[in-house]
């Protein structure tokens, strides 16, 4: 599988991490999928409504904002293909946490935020099992 993520789009997710740092941020990721390539077109942040004095290691969003993506995804012609999220002075490797309640089908953008500024993405699928993530390759595209 292959994301493919527009410069302006990738610039956009390392602006929003960085201004949520030093606590999680994340959103949703619009855009199609077409056989094994995922094409972003969209990328809309979503508030932390984890508990705030969690907030530094968690990242989650409630059912509307879920329904409101599925609404705008609509409007645009696009779909909702996967999610975003940040790990403050971490590597962008998923966590257990993020295994537990990460969905198949799913891309998962993770980018390691440290000491304010965003250092490194990577992308991420869950197993249909829901065993274990494995990496997938991103083009980061003009």
């Amino acid at each position: 599988m292959d994301v493919k993520l527009s410069q302006a789009l990738q610039q956009s997710i390392f602006q929003q991490m960085e201004a949520n740092f030093p606590n999680e941020g994340g959103g949703f990721l619009l855009g199609s999928r077409t056989g094994d390539v995922v094409s972003i077109a969209d990328v809309i942040g979503v508030e932390n409504n984890f508990e705030t004095e969690e907030q530094y290691h968690r990242y989650a969003m409630t059912p509307q904002n879920w329904a409101q993506m599925e609404d705008t995804a609509d409007e645009q012609g696009l779909s909702i293909v996967g999610y975003y999220h940040s790990h403050p002075n971490a590597p962008a490797i998923p966590s257990e946490y993020d295994r537990e309640h990460a969905l198949p089908n799913f891309v998962y953008i993770i980018t390691s935020v440290m000491a304010g500024e965003a250092v490194d993405m990577r992308v991420w699928l869950l197993q249909p099992d829901r065993s274990k993530f494995e990496p997938v390759s991103l083009s980061v595209e003009p």
